[in-house]
């Protein structure tokens, strides 16, 4: 999912070289998925400080009239071509200090997104103010905004000049910006990895980017798309995004099913057999093994030991 969501923003489709923020731990797996080795910049986050602070880092690095895409790099996006076009859109109106989200067409009520309220439009440019963020709604909320036709799943994926961004941190939360500014100006390169200080680093607050800028400013605009999009928070979101035969298994790794339905398997290594069952989810991750039913694949984050996903 790393490696398509960088050739999604390739240089041939208008994109510059990717600049990721990555954990210490997840620098070799990064350099290696890279369709271009050696292309763009990883910054090395010293400890996860969520979605803020790591946004301020590249927006630190980069210059001030740079227009910078967000993108998480585990959603999957079916409509490729839909995501470039919206991306297109927003980087016209972040050049006009807007901060965009994207405003994924809902497709279902769910309750695990939060949402947008779209707003008036602005100009011309397909794009509209945020009338409102909206928290993770319950069931009968979320029927009711997709009743409604206003409202967009809030995907985490922005569009806004780096200097833009920059300013309203420093705005609404000046404790991150000045620090993440001090731990980048103390920090070091060393080839294409750069490393932020790590004890200033460690004073930064925690908080994501809609609590800190984008619930805040006054410039909050969206672009609507329809682009198949996920978010691949568990197992069973997974087994959705992928390829699967007529009676809806998915197979990754070697596996052999008979008479199955609904079953996803996903093994690293050790063949997998699997018959005569419906609605399962297996995953082998080295001498680790993994079964739940699709229900509780929300549950998997609560193990001890819990299987990487």
């Amino acid at each position: 999912m790393f490696a398509a969501t960088v050739l999604r923003c390739s240089k041939d489709a208008g994109f510059a070289d990717p600049v990721v923020v990555a954990g210490a731990a997840h620098v070799p797996l990064v350099e290696s998925q890279l369709p271009q080795a050696g292309a763009g910049t990883i910054i090395v986050e010293p400890e996860g400080k969520n979605t803020a602070a790591a946004i301020a880092l590249a927006a630190v690095r980069l210059p001030a009239d740079a227009i910078m895409l967000v993108c998480p790099s585990d959603h999957h996006i079916g409509d490729v071509a839909s995501f470039r076009a919206a991306a297109h859109a927003a980087a016209v109106l972040a050049a006009d200090d807007w901060l965009v989200s994207f405003g994924i067409s809902p497709t279902s009520p769910e309750t695990g997104f939060g949402y947008l309220k779209r707003g008036a439009p602005i100009g011309e440019t397909g794009g509209f103010r945020v009338e409102r963020f909206v928290e993770k709604p319950d069931l009968e909320r979320a029927r009711a905004f997709l009743a409604d036709g206003g409202y967009s799943w809030n995907g985490g994926i922005f569009a806004f000049r780096a200097g833009a961004f920059l300013d309203e941190l420093s705005l609404h939360r000046p404790d991150i910006a000045d620090a993440v500014r001090a731990a980048v100006a103390a920090g070091y390169q060393e080839g294409h990895r750069f490393y932020p200080d790590a004890a200033i680093f460690a004073t930064v607050a925690g908080e994501s980017v809609d609590y800190a800028v984008m619930e805040k400013t006054a410039r909050a605009a969206m672009v609507p798309v329809a682009m198949n999009w996920s978010d691949i928070g568990n197992w069973q979101a997974l087994h959705e995004a992928l390829p699967r035969d007529a009676d809806g298994n998915a197979v990754r790794g070697t596996a052999e099913l008979k008479n199955c339905r609904n079953v996803l398997v996903d093994s690293d290594g050790p063949r997998v057999s699997v018959v005569g069952v419906e609605d399962l989810i297996i995953v082998v991750d080295g001498n680790d093994i993994m079964i739940t039913t699709p229900g509780g694949a929300q549950l998997v984050g609560k193990l001890h030991g819990a299987v990487n996903q």
